[in-house]
């Protein structure tokens, strides 16, 4: 009888015991995902959690103006406008990871970050693997050629069809248009591999944005200079493309308070030049009202081109 007892009550622990463990395990996920956009009870969030540690690790790539190190200092465009941000949400610290291109949202869906800031180009493929915010900045394209530009290089059209190699960043929105058009391509981790392919001779020409291309051929005493910069045609489209900083997909509270803080930012020209101009941006790159993220993942440039009235 006692034996039959005490039996009864060793299992009636370990029941019990184990469906504590089950609802801690449930709690921990729940509290620690930090990607599921919840309202940051417990410290859930991503968002509460860098509101809690007053410090933001944002991924980037190492391309001028973007963003990048300076004498071992982040600095950068897209990370001026995120310290703008951020600093309106409470978190005074921003801190960087470099990554390699293909590798910045792999990393960032691997919680080795909390965000990207990269001047991403905002693309359907991309969409379906993380959240972009709004458009902050107006993209075009240019070429690094060599000095006095031997191919009369001056837009897509000129390499599309030549025998020409061309340097691109793996995964950028450059390749992409090089693959749409079979233009032969090298690829290059970042934007100081493309200079020393066109000065070694192993691209006859290295394809970016206009901005990058130009802060490039200023930051180097190699014999290279920057093509004038222009909207890309790829099969008689033009290329309408906006860069932004990226999120997980379950970050939505973080991704709605980033967005409200760069709103008033994007509705303020003079506000946005004062964050971009010091690293060369114009208004040439200052978002048009009515251009969204949501337009641009869905990809249908030609609509777009309808919507804000650019194809008169």
């Amino acid at each position: 009888m006692s034996s039959t007892r005490t039996t009864n009550r060793r299992r009636a622990l370990v029941a019990t015991g184990s469906v504590l463990a089950m609802a801690a395990l449930a709690s921990c996920s729940s509290t620690d995902s930090g990607g599921d956009g919840g309202d940051g009870e417990g410290g859930g969030s991503t968002l509460s959690q860098i509101q809690d540690a007053g410090t933001v690790n944002v991924a980037f790539n190492g391309e001028e103006p973007y963003s990048y190190e300076d004498g071992g200092e982040l600095t950068g465009a897209t990370i001026a406008l995120d310290k703008e941000i951020f600093g309106a949400l409470g978190v005074d610290d921003v801190e960087g990871t470099q990554t390699e291109w293909n590798s910045l949202i792999p990393g960032l869906n691997a919680d080795r970050y909390d965000a990207v800031s990269a001047g991403m180009s905002i693309l359907p493929d991309r969409c379906e693997q993380a959240a972009f915010a709004e458009p902050t900045i107006m993209y075009t394209t240019a070429f690094l050629v060599p000095e006095g530009n031997p191919d009369g290089l001056t837009d897509w059209q000129s390499v599309e069809g030549s025998d020409l190699t061309l340097a691109v960043t793996s995964g950028a929105i450059e390749d992409g248009y090089a693959q749409d058009t079979g233009v032969d391509t090298i690829t290059v981790g970042d934007s100081t591999d493309g200079l020393n392919a066109v000065v070694t001779g192993r691209a006859d020409a290295f394809a970016l944005t206009g901005i990058s291309i130009r802060a490039l051929a200023e930051s180097t005493d190699e014999p290279v200079e920057a093509t004038e910069a222009f909207v890309a045609t790829i099969n008689g489209v033009a290329q309408i493309g906006a860069g932004a900083e990226v999120f997980r997909k379950g970050d939505t509270e973080l991704l709605d308070a980033y967005n409200e803080e760069l709103a008033k930012i994007n509705g303020d020209q003079d506000k946005w030049l004062e964050i971009m101009e010091p690293f060369g941006f114009t208004e040439a790159e200052y978002p048009p009202e009515g251009l969204t993220a949501d337009m641009l993942c869905e990809g249908d440039l030609e609509a777009i081109q309808s919507e804000l009235g650019l194809d008169s």
